[in-house]
């Protein structure tokens, strides 16, 4: 387990109470989940979606605990077989929620199986090969399917449709991450102002796990560079010496536009043609990127391609004119 991982596990809240932001999707879990333990029946099976960092996996186990069931997880590039879901799924309890990250990774071979499974809690599979193969049917335990995506829009309309639940997850209000940071400082008895909190939420994306990991940066620089104390000097200081700016860009979004403004006018540009030329993959650009650009209003998609606003020409200290 990465160092990463570890933190976001002692971080992780047990309930929806506990639980700070996503009030939409936090409302609407809270009556469907009372709803079914009601009815004593498994939960809907649910579709969280959303960039990195939001939330999604916490999400999962927080749900699992509200019904008080087990938690299996795995992930859709895990399972490259149909044998090794038909492996898990055999595996659950009646009630049990099993969560897939990454779900739209997986091969259209699995995702078929998955069918039966959400629908009527059975699975089809065929035994041996040739002439002697057979068809064995397997009933199912009543189960929750979770599934968690970055790209919702690559899931087949099949396995989308059998998603009874669907959560969006987004950035975070300022408010809600300062909260956050705040939580986290608390339980890692870290001393922190709460113009500093403040600060880092601001620069943090929207998304607690990049505050969370900023957090932990700036901590270092108030242990080096002063007594400990994590306050908006310091914060300050040590945001900008990680390149992240005011509005939470980091060096990859800056070059983004940068490169978009230098070399293109501004755009319209593909965003294959911008990926070669800033050195990243084009899903790592789309998915981490992109969202938090359009969503702050640095960069517009249009038809032929991706261009840079009067925003991004003024926050990077360019001329801006209209064409």
């Amino acid at each position: 387990m990465g160092d990463e991982e570890l933190v976001e596990r002692t971080l992780r809240p047990q309930y929806l109470r506990e639980y700070i932001g996503q009030d939409k999707v936090k409302d609407q879990l809270q009556i469907f989940i009372e709803a079914a333990k009601m009815r004593d029946e498994a939960l809907d099976h649910v579709l969280l979606f959303g960039p990195p960092g939001l939330g999604k996996t916490t999400m999962a186990f927080v749900i699992a605990n509200e019904l008080g069931v087990n938690l299996k997880q795995t992930s859709g590039p895990v399972i490259e077989k149909a044998g090794d879901l038909v492996a898990i799924l055999n595996d659950l309890e009646p009630g049990d929620v099993l969560f897939i990250d990454e779900i739209h990774r997986l091969p259209m071979s699995v995702e078929e199986v998955l069918y039966s499974a959400m629908e009527d809690f059975y699975i089809d599979i065929m035994i041996g090969a040739g002439e002697g193969s057979r068809s064995v049917h397997l009933d199912l335990p009543p189960f929750t399917l979770i599934g968690a995506t970055t790209r919702a829009g690559m899931l087949s309309n099949p396995l989308r449709a059998r998603f009874g639940i669907t959560g969006h997850m987004e950035y975070y209000a300022h408010d809600d991450l300062t909260e956050i940071v705040e939580r986290t400082a608390d339980i890692f008895e870290m001393e922190i102002t709460h113009e500093a909190a403040a600060e880092l939420a601001l620069r943090s994306r929207g998304t607690p796990r990049i505050a969370n990991r900023l957090l932990k940066r700036v901590r270092d620089f108030a242990q080096i560079m002063g007594d400990g104390l994590i306050d908006d000097v310091i914060t300050d200081k040590a945001l900008t010496m990680l390149d992240v700016d005011h509005e939470g860009l980091d060096y990859v979004d800056q070059k983004i536009l940068r490169t978009m403004i230098e070399m293109y006018g501004g755009g319209p540009v593909g965003l294959g043609t911008l990926s070669v030329n800033i050195a990243e993959e084009r899903e790592t650009v789309e998915d981490m990127y992109e969202p938090y650009l359009i969503q702050k209003g640095f960069i517009m998609r249009t038809r032929s391609g991706r261009v840079a606003t009067a925003k991004a020409y003024e926050h990077l200290d360019y001329e801006y004119s209209e064409k």
